[in-house]
C-alpha cells in the first residue's frame, strides 16, 4: 500500500486495485504466498478513507455505499485465500487495515505496531470483519477493544492473539526475502520461515496480563451501563481512565457495538460481514457519525455533541432499530471470479 502521507489509508480506488489482485492470486499457482505490508515506517494502514466517506454522505453521493461493500468484500477475499497470507503490522494499524491484515494466517507484529479499533470515538462501529474477530479474542477482551478503542502495542497484540508473531521491524526485509523462495502454499513452510526471524515475548510486560481479571470481570457484563457502573466503583487508574474514555464515546455507537459483538460470537465471517454491511449503511444515516468525523478528524476540536448525548436517551428499541431490516450487498468471493467488486 503506497500512500505514506496518508499512512496508508485505504481509499475506493485502492480497494479497486487489490480485490482483482487477490482474485488472480487465488487462481495462480505459482502464488506460494502473498505479503501485505505498507510504504514508509509509520503506518501498516491508518484506517479507511473516513474522511472522503464522510463528505460524499454530506453531499448525498453514494462513495459510502460502494466503499463498504468492495472493501468489505476485499477483507473476504483475504479472510479466504488460500494461499498463506502474511501482514506486515510495522506501524499504525487501525480500522480498515485491521481487515486487511487480522483475517489473514499470519500477522507480523513489531516494535513498531500500534493497533486499535476506534470507531466508537467517531460515531461509528467496529466493522470490517470486528464482530467476528473481536468476540473470540480470549474472556471479554474483544468487548474491551471494541468499545475503549484501546490501542495495543506490538507484545500486546501477541499476547491478545490478534497477532501470530513479534519480528524486529529490521528484520522484515530479510524474511520477505526467504518467503519470497517458498515454491509451495504450504502453511507450515511459513509458518517455520517466520520462525527464524521472531524474537522472544515477554508476556509479563504487557498490560492486558495485568489486566486480565479486571477486562474479564467488567467488560463481560451484559449492559454499557453495567459496565460504566462497574467502572466508577473500580477504584483504581484502570476504572478511571476507561470510564473516561466512554464517556467520550457515542452513546449509540457503544450500545450498538456491545450487541453487535454479542450477536456476532455465534455468526459466520460471512454473515458478520454482511451483517457489518447493513449497520453500516443505517449508521450513515445518523448524525453521530458526521459529527464524529468532523470533531475526531476534520475540525480536530475533538468535542463531538453527540445526539442522543447519554445512554438513558438511547433506548433498547432504538437500537433494536439498527439490526431490523437489511441493506443487501453481493459479498464478493474467489467462487464468483466473473465479479471484480461487491455488487449492491
Amino acid at each position: 500500500m503506497n500512500r505514506p502521507k496518508a499512512l496508508n489509508s485505504l481509499n475506493l480506488s485502492m480497494v479497486r486495485a487489490l480485490t482483482p489482485l487477490y482474485k488472480e492470486w487465488e487462481k495462480d499457482p505459482k502464488i506460494s504466498n502473498v505479503i501485505l505490508r505498507g510504504t514508509g515506517n509509520k503506518a501498516f494502514c491508518a484506517g479507511g478513507d473516513i474522511v472522503q466517506i464522510h463528505n460524499s454522505g454530506k453531499q448525498g453521493g453514494t462513495a459510502h455505499k460502494e466503499f463498504f461493500a468492495e472493501e468489505y468484500s476485499l477483507d473476504y477475499l483475504i479472510g479466504t485465500l488460500s494461499a498463506p497470507h502474511v501482514a506486515f503490522l510495522d506501524g499504525v494499524t487501525m480500522g480498515g487495515g485491521v481487515g486487511l491484515s487480522v483475517h489473514g494466517k499470519f500477522r507480523i507484529a513489531t516494535e513498531h505496531t500500534l493497533f486499535a479499533m476506534p470507531e466508537t470515538g467517531i460515531g461509528f462501529f467496529p466493522d470490517v470483519g470486528g464482530s467476528y474477530f473481536l468476540p473470540r479474542l480470549n474472556g471479554a477482551l474483544g468487548n474491551y477493544l471494541a468499545l475503549t478503542g484501546h490501542r495495543l502495542k506490538g507484545v500486546d497484540t501477541v499476547v491478545a492473539g490478534i497477532a501470530t508473531h513479534y519480528v524486529p521491524s529490521r528484520s522484515l526485509e530479510a524474511l520477505q526475502t526467504e518467503l519470497s523462495k517458498l515454491k509451495t502454499r504450504d502453511a507450515f513452510e511459513v509458518s517455520m520461515t517466520i520462525s527464524k526471524f521472531i524474537e522472544r515475548v515477554h508476556p509479563e510486560k504487557s498490560k492486558l496480563v495485568k489486566e486480565k481479571e479486571l477486562i474479564d470481570r467488567i467488560f463481560s457484563l451484559n449492559t454499557v451501563e453495567e459496565i460504566m457502573d462497574a467502572l466508577s466503583h473500580e477504584k483504581s487508574h484502570f476504572g478511571t481512565e476507561n470510564l473516561h474514555i466512554l464517556q467520550a464515546m457515542s452513546p449509540t455507537s457503544l450500545k450498538v457495538t456491545l450487541k453487535l459483538m454479542q450477536i456476532g460470537k455465534s455468526l459466520s465471517f460471512a454473515e458478520c460481514l454482511n451483517l457489518e454491511y447493513h449497520l453500516s449503511q443505517v449508521f450513515m444515516k445518523n448524525k453521530d457519525f458526521y459529527e464524529g468525523v468532523r470533531a475526531q478528524l476534520i475540525d480536530k476540536d475533538r468535542k463531538p455533541k453527540w445526539n442522543p448525548s447519554t445512554l438513558a436517551e438511547v433506548k433498547d428499541q432504538d437500537v433494536d432499530q439498527y439490526f431490523t431490516g437489511e441493506y443487501k450487498f453481493h459479498l464478493d468471493s474467489h467462487d464468483s471470479p466473473e465479479q471484480t467488486s461487491a455488487k449492491l
